[in-house]
């Protein structure tokens, strides 16, 4: 699949300030604040292989896509 240059141009802008969580965190976060929405942005793929039962799952591929 071929991305436009403006969705490009918006990953790699914003890469840098994307920060990957362990699994610990948002388990902290959530049990401090238990009304906290967890967001899972992996692709696809990784979603359905596993992901927390609390979960909701927005790709960031489709997250970039709508923000451009």
């Amino acid at each position: 699949m071929e991305h436009s240059p403006g969705f490009l141009k918006l990953v790699n802008e914003t890469r840098p300030q994307v920060k990957e969580l362990t699994i610990e965190e948002p388990r902290q976060r959530l049990a401090k604040n238990p009304q906290a929405v967890l967001l899972d942005v992996r692709e696809d793929l990784e979603w359905c292989a596993g992901h927390a039962t609390e979960a909701v799952h927005l790709g960031k591929g489709v997250l970039a896509r709508d923000l451009e």
